[in-house]
């Protein structure tokens, strides 16, 4: 597994290993829509609390950048190759602007609409290894469920055990870590805040933090599945929330080094109004 723990940079004042988590995003603005509308989706790979850096996705030990191996949408069963409507994008962070994606997908019918993304592995030249994320994000239409809890037998997954669209804050998510379709015992799962509002028309963040973290540790919080690959987690604030379960799966190289393949899923929290 990729070492987490970058020792050099470790060495700079007020940087840590917390701040180095990478989370591919897809982004939506609502996650529960009252009727079908036309969903802006942006695929970003950053740092979501922290927001010091933007990376350009799919870059590559030599800095060429590879294309998204798949990206397509689950709707009643149903599968729908995303890939062709994608369009890149320079999506500025706080600090810098990194290379994404962007498409828009029109929802029609009543029910989950669960859009799976693989992106080409990203090499992080600081750990001399590559990074890949099979991302998992889930958008409702009208209350109905359908696919939300679908299990796709991806080689690095989250199968959630909630609706992730539907949680109010103070609520938990609970989901189980899979690899292939079977669990992953114990597996480490980080767990991060997007802390900057998302300017979606102009594909940019905003630099003003929505909350301060006390300590380092709780810009990106840890914690393990069970024997099972089960965890819960308790979610404070209203807005997204992205787990990443490292390294869990099943292809370990890419390109002669070393590859953490990991698991993603977003949720969106409501506050009771």
């Amino acid at each position: 597994m990729i070492k987490k723990f970058l020792v050099g940079l470790m060495l700079v004042a007020g940087l840590s290993s917390s701040l180095l988590a990478h989370f591919q995003m897809i982004y939506t603005p609502e996650s529960a829509l009252n009727k079908g509308a036309e969903i802006p989706l942006k695929l970003i790979f950053t740092h979501p609390f922290a927001d010091e850096h933007t990376m350009d996705m799919g870059l590559q030990a030599d800095k060429s950048r590879a294309g998204i191996v798949d990206f397509y949408v689950i709707q009643k069963g149903k599968k729908t190759d995303l890939v062709k409507t994608l369009k890149e994008m320079k999506f500025q962070g706080s600090n810098n602007a990194g290379i994404g994606y962007e498409t828009t997908y029109k929802a029609r019918s009543l029910g989950d609409y669960v859009f799976v993304l693989t992106p080409a592995p990203y090499y992080e030249a600081n750990e001399d290894a590559y990074i890949q994320q099979i991302t998992k994000m889930v958008v409702n239409v009208a209350g109905a469920p359908s696919d939300w809890d679908s299990e796709l037998g991806l080689k690095a997954e989250i199968v959630p055990l909630t609706k992730p669209y539907s949680i109010w804050t103070g609520g938990t998510f609970s989901g189980i870590v899979k690899s292939n379709g079977k669990p992953v015992p114990f597996a480490e799962i980080e767990v991060e805040y997007l802390n900057h509002d998302i300017d979606v028309k102009n594909n940019k963040t905003n630099k003003k933090a929505n909350v301060k973290a006390p300590q380092d540790s709780f810009v990106t919080m840890g914690i393990k599945a069970d024997a099972n690959g089960k965890f819960t987690f308790g979610l404070p604030k209203s807005g997204w929330w992205g787990f990443a379960a490292l390294g869990v799966g099943s292809d370990t190289e890419y390109k002669g080094k070393e590859l953490s393949q990991d698991a993603v899923i977003w949720v969106q929290v409501k506050d009771m109004k």
